[in-house]
């Protein structure tokens, strides 16, 4: 069962930056999320327990959802906390823990700890889930996994879930390898979508009810408020972080590339001033840039390379990516003097490839383009399934 809501209303978002894109994305000056169509929903959860899944980016203007949920007399009995926790304050990969909020004393469940879904006592005095979190468009991104994981939670225990829609920052584009193997779902992907895969979560919430991939193929009762005035191909920048290593929308156009890096020898900056905005190891050949990562509480604990010096390149945009960045990873293989120690971890990078082709391709020395063309035939059918669950005009 699945329901779109949504009267559209007009707020004004700052953009910044907004000369280097201009020859290559459209302008739009007054995209609304969806937890802003407060009248498309709020009748919707009068008399029902609700339950908000939430983080430091579920705002409503300068006022955060919770906030105004309470304050218009809607019932919030609990709040569950994705990667990074409810304000958004524990760092990459850190364990985030149950506790109360200490501005609203609700109690908080943590959904990236002992569990990555709720339990049916979680959830034994909530009618609705309301999920509101700020997502980047890319597979292994945990906020869509974590979606999945409340929808499945909600089929097994019959309850209702709310996906308030927000724009996605890399929703102009489709690229990378589609996950099709099944050994190697885990928590960074367990989907069949490529790692760019041009959706908002509120229409991945409709792919993954529609093509059947929850528990035996069944649906969760879905409710999506969408966006006003998005669509697909309009520029948007994030006017909140949404998570501690993603601070701007330079970062968030290079996640997807150099996120496959975290399971090799190469820093992408993690313990720096400007995460997923460099990349490079000590003794580098390559680039010019110069960075000692360091610890940060709240942002990275224990990152590659703890004080020591890296040398690398640095990352800029002079317009939108419209593809990965294959070249920084096959110049880094290239260029790192002990290959059989450049994966560091197989297993993760295949899994945050979605496939077991890539890094093979990487290290035989397959050519960027064979690289490419291996992925264009399950990308073709992700677009044809795309398309069935769009809520905004596309980019082509």
């Amino acid at each position: 069962m699945s329901k779109i809501c949504g009267p559209m209303k007009h707020n004004r978002l700052h953009l910044y930056f907004i000369f280097l894109f201009v020859l290559s994305a459209p302008l739009v000056f007054a995209q609304t999320s969806g937890a802003s169509q407060t009248e498309a929903y709020f009748g919707l959860l009068k008399n029902k327990r609700v339950a908000v899944l939430a983080n430091q980016t579920s705002v409503i203007g300068n006022v955060h959802l919770v906030d105004t949920l309470l304050s218009s007399g809607i019932e919030v009995v609990k709040i569950f906390a994705p990667e990074h926790g409810f304000r958004g304050e524990a760092g990459n990969g850190d364990h985030v823990n149950d506790g109360t909020d200490k501005k609203t004393k609700l109690p908080i469940f943590s959904l990236y700890g002992n569990h990555v879904r709720p339990t049916a006592e979680m959830l034994a005095d909530v009618d609705v889930i309301l999920f509101d979190i700020q997502d980047v468009g890319v597979r292994f991104y945990t906020f869509l996994a974590t979606m999945q994981e409340v929808m499945e939670a909600a089929l097994i225990s019959k309850k209702a879930v709310f996906i308030l829609d927000r724009p996605n920052p890399n929703g102009y584009y489709i690229d990378g390898p589609v996950m099709t193997d099944k050994k190697l779902y885990s928590f960074v992907g367990q989907l069949p979508i490529p790692i760019v895969h041009g959706c908002t979560l509120g229409e991945m919430a409709r792919m993954i009810n529609g093509e059947g991939w929850l528990t035996d193929g069944k649906s969760c009762e879905l409710t999506v408020i969408p966006c006003s005035n998005y669509s697909h191909n309009a520029y948007f920048e994030l006017p909140i972080k949404p998570s501690p290593n993603l601070p701007n929308i330079t970062s968030i156009y290079a996640y997807p590339s150099l996120c496959l890096f975290e399971g090799t020898c190469v820093s992408i900056g993690r313990g720096t001033s400007l995460p997923f905005q460099q990349f490079g190891f000590p003794n580098c050949k390559s680039g010019e840039a110069s960075f000692t990562p360091k610890e940060i509480p709240g942002v990275s604990t224990n990152p590659p390379f703890e004080n020591q010096l890296c040398k690398g390149i640095k990352v800029s945009f002079e317009k939108r990516p419209t593809e990965l960045n294959l070249s920084w990873i096959v110049g880094m293989y290239a260029n790192y003097p002990n290959k059989d120690k450049f994966f560091t971890s197989a297993s993760f990078f295949d899994k945050l490839a979605g496939t077991t082709e890539l890094r093979k391709q990487i290290i035989e020395g397959v050519s960027e383009e064979e690289i490419r063309a291996s992925w264009q035939k399950d990308l073709e059918a992700y677009k044809i399934i795309r398309k069935k669950y769009l809520l905004y005009p596309d980019f082509n």
